[in-house]
């Protein structure tokens, strides 16, 4: 199935604009990772896309790709409808696979995963990039070291503004909409800053009424050692910030979803609680792409036998949150979200 070397073999399914843009190029430039392979249901569209990036082999269909022995593993950018039933057929063929976010539209979808996985023997994993970025990895350090004492709230707000019905993200059908494309974000950060899963969920959804899809969701979460709270939006203007506020301190991300690749990132730290902000510090990372981090950490797993950064597992507790935000928004009420027995 697999065989050892310096690199993994990467093989992308479809030619999706964040694959094309974003997240091969920045693969290409990884030390443990080598895309060697493209495919789209066009096969000339394949062809263009696997010129312009230098990329080795194109496919004229997924299937084709998907049994090329030289291909270790699969990085699926699927639309969200078809992330499910592509990863399985991907580990079926004995490729480990990094899907993209959010891994599925339900989490009956996300569990059947872990059978699949079992059996094949691959690793499935959930392309949240900013777990590799090295300013999370710095939060979750400085968060439990103690720095700003016990963690009692985070609060986050992501948005961007697009109402063209002809974008993915904008389609009912393929799992469009503010929650499931940027609401997984906040509920990732929020997860990753207790280090626990939410007990429950309450949420409130507004829809856009022409499109279908949410265009103004906000939510809160308990969690055992404090809550959650987050806004996230496909029809306000740009904007992105986490906080992490605990006993003693405080932590703010000031671009924490789409840090940039052509400056450093920035996070900021009071200790002090002075309201003047004379006690606030800031930290500032080199400049780094998120994706080619992702990339090979996610390579180095398959290479020495250790887990994805975001595990399968994960994965499945971030969709029950999502789920329960969808249900508690239909249903008026909180939602348990906790693990299932």
């Amino acid at each position: 199935m697999f065989r050892m070397a310096k690199k993994v073999r990467w093989g992308v399914l479809s030619t999706a604009a964040i694959g094309v843009r974003k997240v091969i190029p920045a693969m290409q430039l990884g030390q443990f990772s080598d895309v060697t392979a493209i495919a789209s249901r066009d096969l000339e569209r394949a062809k263009a896309t696997a010129g312009k990036l230098g990329i080795e082999k194109a496919y004229g269909s997924y299937e084709e790709l998907l049994a090329d022995p030289e291909v270790d593993a699969i990085y699926n950018p699927l639309p969200n409808q078809f992330h499910i039933p592509w990863t399985v057929k991907a580990a079926e063929a004995g490729k480990h696979v990094l899907c993209e976010k959010p891994l599925s539209m339900t989490v009956a979808e996300a569990e059947s995963l872990l059978e699949v996985q079992a059996r094949t023997g691959v690793k499935i994993g959930e392309a949240f990039m900013i777990r590799s970025h090295p300013q999370w990895l710095r939060t979750e350090e400085l968060l439990r070291s103690g720095r700003i004492g016990e963690l009692r709230a985070v609060m986050a707000w992501f948005s961007y503004f697009n109402v063209d019905p002809k974008n993915i993200r904008n389609q009912v059908e393929t799992g469009g909409g503010a929650l499931y494309d940027i609401g997984c974000y906040a509920i990732q950060a929020a997860r990753a800053g207790f280090g626990a899963e939410p007990k429950r969920v309450v949420g409130l959804i507004e829809r856009d009424a022409a499109l279908g899809t949410d265009r103004l969701t906000s939510a809160l979460m308990e969690f055992e050692r404090g809550h959650a709270v987050f806004t996230v939006s496909t029809q306000t203007v740009p904007y992105q910030r986490v906080h992490l506020v605990g006993t003693k301190g405080r932590i703010e991300i000031e671009i924490p979803f789409n840090a940039p690749t052509d400056r450093p990132t920035r996070l900021w730290v009071d200790e002090t609680g002075d309201l003047t902000g004379s006690g606030i510090r800031m930290e500032e990372f080199p400049t780094a792409d998120q994706y080619t981090l992702q990339g090979d950490a996610f390579s180095r797993a398959i290479l020495e036998g250790g887990d994805v950064p975001v595990t399968l597992e994960a994965g499945i507790a971030n969709m029950r949150v999502i789920e329960g935000i969808f249900r508690s928004a239909e249903t008026g009420g909180w939602i348990s979200v906790g693990e299932r027995d």
